[in-house]
């Protein structure tokens, strides 16, 4: 059996093609295969958007892995099946395998449940993590504030419709990211509301990408339907 290629999880930033690292630039160059998240009707994921003009689909192999959403746990463990064997099929032949994915492989990304079903499955497969810049880091720079300085306190938090649970964040926080906050906006908003901190609040959405819209104030985004990639920032003080 011939040596098994590499996996590479390729953190590609948070929108702005020019916010890739020169590694992850380099890991791009000499893979053998791309392998991006790909959406059942065909059109580009965001991060195969985002790296699009660094990649010649006439000298790649492209992979494209359409990724389960759903929670019906059977149907999840047969997808995801299917994927590491997609990928394990392309280390078995020798090749390369770069897996881009928008912000940083390690912090909520697709490539974390990858890479711990090729592990479940298969032995022997060498694995290496190119860091990206995240959404987090991008709001901050867009916004133009620190996220935190000193002995400031700061949390990343998947937004959830719990009340009880974002108010406890919020309190105990000097400066709270909630990503995923698209679904549940206009109940952050009344909280914020309540607790006399609306103007502390900010929501951007794709951001530094072609397509970014930042909101300074949320409170007319009370019937808004954003999309998915939006996160708040409430920076207290």
């Amino acid at each position: 059996m011939s040596k098994l290629g590499t996996v590479y999880g390729v953190g590609v930033g948070p929108g702005d093609p020019e916010l890739i690292t020169v590694k992850a630039y380099r890991a791009l160059k000499e893979a053998d295969v791309i392998a991006y998240p790909k959406k059942r009707k065909g059109s580009k994921s965001y991060a195969h958007q985002i790296v699009d003009c660094y990649i010649n689909p006439n000298e790649k192999e492209m992979l494209g892995l359409v990724f389960p959403m759903t929670k019906d746990q059977e149907i999840l463990n047969e997808q995801w099946t299917k994927i590491a064997e997609e990928v394990y099929g392309k280390l078995k032949e020798g090749k390369d395998v770069a897996f881009v994915t928008e912000g940083d492989p390690f912090l909520y990304s697709t490539y974390i449940h990858l890479l711990r079903m090729l592990h479940e499955k298969y032995e022997g497969i060498e694995t290496k993590v190119i860091p990206g810049i995240s959404s987090v880091n991008g709001a901050a720079a867009q916004f133009g504030f620190p996220l935190a300085d000193g002995d400031e306190r700061i949390g990343i938090i998947p937004a959830n419709d719990n009340r009880d649970e974002m108010k406890d964040v919020i309190l105990n926080h000097d400066c709270i990211v909630f990503i995923k906050v698209a679904k549940v906006l206009p109940q952050m908003i009344e909280l914020l509301e309540e607790l006399d901190l609306i103007e502390c609040a900010s929501v951007a959405t794709k951001v530094t990408s072609s397509e970014e819209i930042l909101f300074h104030d949320i409170r007319e985004l009370k019937q808004a339907e954003l999309p998915y990639l939006s996160l708040m920032v409430v920076k207290k003080g």
